[in-house]
């Protein structure tokens, strides 16, 4: 991409709306006392997309990205009709992240993390010397080792030994990636705590989570492909979330909608949903609490254990944060629904007959959800309904291919030395 310009654009804080410079891997605004989100404004108020040959990048109007990285893939939304037509809805349409050729997705870890990964690191500058640090329950850590392998991108990761059998691939990975997990036992806030020691070295940096513009704007391509494929903004946004970066960032990309003037004025219905019984998001919003409500650690990595969607645990979500997941729901008029384990494997098993092709245990629970609310006829049945698929194709991905799984250069116990930490990941690099 010879010709690609990176889009110009500032930051402003949510809390105060204070505007200012991006002056490299700004994660929030250093001169607020409060706990805030900090967002992009793009130079850009008219999204132009570019090119099918950009991949992901044909969205770089707003992505805060300094270069076009190989091997992207972007969403793909299309109308649904067979899973439309079995529940009694006229205008639902599907998002898929994922691989699936014939819709025209080729996401090669058949996740929507690899929107977070190709953004994330296209706003890393070439010339930046020390290493990544990402904890993950497993999906995300796949997209960065994959993203950051193909482009040459030093990177940590630090995951839950229970989720590593996520960490499979269809090629070997570059040597430029190292991983490291907490030992059996131990959930994704056990894998963040250590990847928080490692950030003790002057030889890592952040890859933010939740306070990156990059991830929530990558994140977001999912609601620009949405809208610019219908040709408005849609009534009802579905996603399953650990921690609701995705929601927020479905938020945030609606309200440029808005200022783009071309579809609509309409804010969606934001309706999130988490698998039973790890439910912190749907206890504090039933309580109407901006605070999470306390979660017992040991309860927290049992609940984590048994749902089937490993990667919705996350128990310190951006929440209550200014601009986080309970503005986003407030301003909304959305909500937070709840799927058990057999109720997302029904869902799964009905996408797949209806839509042909499998899904995610996550993206499982976001169509329970919607199906529950169709059941309970608390939705519209001509309401535009987008539904965010955020993982499909995992079968026809790994089908007659010889896969390759990261091994972790290290497990440590869930009450590791700090010391001891930055001592190993120093000399991994």
């Amino acid at each position: 991409m010879e010709n690609f310009k990176p889009t110009k654009y500032t930051l402003s804080c949510v809390a105060t709306g204070r505007e200012f410079e991006d002056q490299g891997w700004m994660l929030d605004d250093r001169e607020c006392k409060t706990p805030s989100l900090v967002r992009a404004n793009y130079e850009k108020k008219q999204l132009e997309l570019k090119g099918e040959d950009y991949g992901f990048y044909k969205f770089c109007d707003w992505l805060p990205v300094k270069r076009v990285l190989r091997g992207s893939s972007a969403p793909v939304t299309y109308k649904s009709e067979e899973l439309a037509k079995h529940l009694g809805l006229s205008n639902l349409w599907i998002t898929m992240s994922g691989y699936c050729p014939k819709r025209g997705v080729r996401m090669s870890t058949c996740s929507f993390k690899e929107t977070e990964a190709y953004s994330v690191c296209a706003r890393i500058d070439e010339n930046e010397d020390r290493v990544l640090v990402v904890a993950s329950a497993g999906n995300t850590a796949r997209a960065f080792a994959r993203v950051c392998s193909d482009n040459n991108i030093k990177l940590l990761l630090a995951v839950p030994s229970d989720n590593l059998d996520a960490l499979w691939f269809t090629e070997p990975l570059n040597d430029c990636v190292k991983l490291i997990a907490c030992e059996k036992g131990g959930d994704y806030f056990d894998a963040i705590n250590l990847s928080n020691m490692a950030l003790k070295s002057s030889k890592f940096y952040p890859e933010g989570g939740a306070k990156n513009i990059a991830r929530r704007d990558g994140m977001s391509t999912t609601v620009m492909s949405a809208v610019t494929t219908i040709g408005r903004i849609p009534d009802y946004y579905f996603q399953a979330v650990g921690s609701g970066t995705g929601a927020i960032a479905a938020w945030e990309a609606n309200m440029r909608f808005i200022e783009d003037g071309r579809y609509g004025d309409n804010l969606m219905k934001l309706i999130v949903s988490q698998n039973a019984p790890f439910v912190p998001i749907y206890d504090a919003w039933r309580a109407d609490s901006r605070d999470m409500l306390p979660y017992d650690a040991k309860k927290a990595r049992r609940d984590a254990e048994l749902i089937d969607a490993k990667v919705l645990s996350n128990r310190r979500p951006p929440y209550s944060f200014a601009g986080g997941l309970y503005d986003a729901l407030k301003a909304t008029g959305g909500d937070v629904v709840v799927a058990t384990n057999a109720q997302a494997r029904r869902a799964c098993r009905l996408f797949k007959e209806l839509e042909g092709i499998d899904i995610y245990p996550a993206p499982g629970v976001a169509l329970a959800s919607l199906i529950k609310m169709v059941e309970a006829g608390s939705i519209d049945k001509d309401a535009c309904i987008m539904l965010n698929i955020t993982g499909a194709g995992e079968e026809a991905q790994k089908k007659n291919r010889e896969l390759f799984y990261l091994k972790p250069s290290k497990v440590f116990s869930l009450n590791a030395d700090i010391d001891e930490v930055v001592t190993y990941v120093e000399s991994l690099f």
